[in-house]
């Protein structure tokens, strides 16, 4: 099932289960996740949307904010129907999980957060604006062979997979306003000091060499949410659901209880 919401988001649907919400990154989409969807559409009603500027959702003029995205995620799962949820949100999507678990924690019925921050340097703002400013004017041709370099191992990004190239086109398909206005969002990301308000099931994953949301940040929010599962993922940087699929996929097999379908059971429905 595909769809567009009332608020503009292009979203699809696969699977059976319990939901599960799955958030991309910026200068990617939905398809982001693609290499977890076998696994997860087996054991769950997986939603996956485009936020709003990438992909097939409405493109809004800059700047956005982590508020005005989480509102847009709630909205489309008032328009659904759906009560409770887990999510799962990489970078941005971890990001935009984050304020919105702040905000609705009745509504989380778990949280993964992976290779995401929850506090942005001081020289964020500049440095966000700045790569907003080169796809303003060059297009986002101008971002792509330094933001695969961030987001890969030199090993990864030298086998050319086909699973890189998906990746590398959709930071080229990304609309310049969408991402100028989504990186004004994360530039401000803030949660760090209310984390441990999280009190469901917390997943951290990060890749060992990703820079950009180091494994040093993702210590820092497992410290703050009580009783969260951490996981560094070798030989992997910023996009690791990608570059190492198949140990991130065990990850939340063991996570979910995938095994013995333990989300599955009657207590996790919704009411």
């Amino acid at each position: 099932m595909q769809g567009t919401s009332k608020n503009g988001l292009y979203y699809e649907i696969e699977g059976e289960g319990p939901w599960l919400i799955l958030s991309h990154s910026l200068a990617c989409d939905l398809h982001m996740w693609d290499p977890q969807m076998e696994l997860l559409k087996k054991h769950f009603k997986v939603l996956r949307f485009d936020t709003r500027g990438h992909g097939k959702s409405i493109v809004t003029t800059a700047p956005y904010t982590l508020d005005e995205l989480a509102n847009d995620a709630f909205e489309l799962m008032l328009e659904l129907g759906i009560q409770r949820m887990h999510w799962m949100g990489l970078s941005m999507g971890g990001m935009i999980g984050q304020t919105m678990i702040l905000k609705l924690p009745q509504v989380f019925l778990s949280i993964v957060l992976a290779d995401t921050t929850s506090r942005r340097p001081e020289n964020a703002v500049q440095m966000w604006g700045d790569r907003a400013q080169i796809a303003r004017d060059q297009g986002m041709q101008g971002l792509l062979e330094s933001t695969l370099t961030r987001w890969f191992t030199e090993e990864y990004k030298n086998a050319k997979s086909p699973a890189l190239q998906k990746i590398a086109n959709g930071i080229l398909a990304t609309p310049v306003e969408g991402f100028a206005g989504c990186s004004a969002a994360i530039a401000h990301i803030n949660t760090f000091d209310r984390l441990k308000e999280i009190n469901c099931p917390t997943m951290i994953i990060v890749g060992e060499h990703d820079h950009g949301t180091p494994p040093e940040m993702a210590k820092k929010i497992h410290s703050q949410i009580h009783d969260s599962v951490l996981h560094i993922i070798p030989n992997a940087s910023h996009i690791s659901n990608v570059e190492q699929t198949e140990l991130f996929n065990q990850h939340l097999t063991e996570f979910f209880g995938l095994e013995d379908d333990i989300f599955g059971e009657s207590e996790y429905e919704e009411d």
